[in-house]
């Protein structure tokens, strides 16, 4: 199968913080546009500021005012800003947080329209998203809205593992109540089909990771594995024909070469999964949102404002994002193909 250029609409994220250098840095090699024509969402007058800061004299973007202008060789860039807008190096202003929401919205809106194939998000800072009249609740809640998807999951990747997030963002205090056979189960079958048709694992195999420490060890220090984790893990293998293992003590688990065993791990709450996940891959993973009828990946840092306008940011991570975002589009291509049109079954018992 011929894998055609895909255009990925990239949103700027924070002004204030590495975006804009790693998304340059990025596109300052032609190869990339073999692939895919990006298309960034954001301010030229912003750009030519990072510009400016970083000292970049080789690399400039082809400015166009929609879609149809996008120049398959060149890394492009929509105005959605106006003029007033105004870059501060470092610092957490609620101007950096509205002109963030502002290039998502035109990225998703543009990416409902079918005029792009994903979508590559910057880094946010959600303290400047949700001050004033701004009620952003993350971008995995956002995109579940915008494209009408009952259940979402926070997927890490590398090379090396994937880690999905059984409860997500949310206060830890508030992790046991998500704690359920039913969600369990619900994540499960995502990340089970995520790895079939976005990432072309044929019988993935997840480890699932307990809640409590050494995995309640027998019900010695906790109830919840017994009671509700080792019993989804086997309504999973009966109904969905999902083969997950465990639970497993996380500690244990990622502190040997177990995670290598797996297609993919299931943890119980987000620092559980995305602190080892990080202190293994910092720099060269990828966050990705399974469970959405659309392909959205993130770099695995933040807005990194203590060194913002440095020239020292990794674009490593946006660039796996980037890659990922291509690779995806093309393996659900591939398994809509080869699932299209399914050959019959027939009994042939006597």
């Amino acid at each position: 199968m011929s894998k055609k250029r895909i255009k990925i609409g990239i949103t700027h994220g924070d002004i204030n913080g590495i975006s804009y250098e790693v998304i340059m840095k990025t596109f300052q090699d032609n190869r990339i546009y073999e692939f895919c024509t990006p298309i960034v969402y954001g301010s030229p007058k912003v750009a030519a500021y990072h510009r400016k800061a970083l000292n970049i004299s080789n690399f400039s973007f082809n400015s166009i005012s929609n879609i149809e202008e996008a120049n398959p060789k060149k890394a492009n860039i929509i105005n959605c800003l106006g003029d007033n807008i105004r870059v501060e190096l470092g610092k957490s202003t609620t101007m950096a947080g509205e002109s963030a929401l502002i290039s998502l919205e035109h990225a998703v809106n543009d990416l409902k329209d079918g005029k792009i194939d994903a979508i590559v998000t910057s880094p946010i800072n959600r303290e400047t998203t949700k001050s004033g009249d701004m009620n952003f609740n993350g971008h995995t809640s956002f995109l579940m809205d915008k494209f009408d998807a009952a259940e979402g999951l926070i997927l890490l990747t590398s090379e090396s593992m994937k880690v999905g997030v059984l409860s997500g963002h949310i206060p830890i205090t508030e992790v046991k109540e998500h704690v359920t056979i039913d969600n369990i189960i619900k994540k499960l079958r995502i990340l089970n089909d995520t790895l079939v048709k976005d990432f072309a694992v044929q019988k993935p195999k997840i480890a699932v990771l307990g809640l409590n420490p050494h995995a309640g060890d027998s019900g010695a220090i906790g109830k919840e594995e017994e009671e509700i984790i080792i019993p989804a893990i086997q309504k999973a293998k009966d109904k969905e024909n999902i083969l997950a293992i465990g639970p497993f003590s996380a500690d244990s688990f990622f502190g040997s070469d177990s995670f290598a065993k797996f297609d993919a791990i299931l943890a119980m709450y987000h620092d559980q999964g995305i602190a080892p996940f990080k202190a293994l891959n910092f720099g060269a993973g990828v966050n990705y949102t399974a469970g959405l009828p659309i392909i959205r990946t993130t770099p695995d840092h933040g807005t990194a404002y203590e060194i913002s306008g440095q020239g020292v940011a990794s674009a490593n991570s946006f660039r796996q994002a980037i890659y990922m975002a291509y690779n995806i589009y093309h393996n659900r291509k591939q398994h809509a193909e080869l699932t299209a049109n399914p050959l019959p079954s027939y009994d042939v018992s006597d």
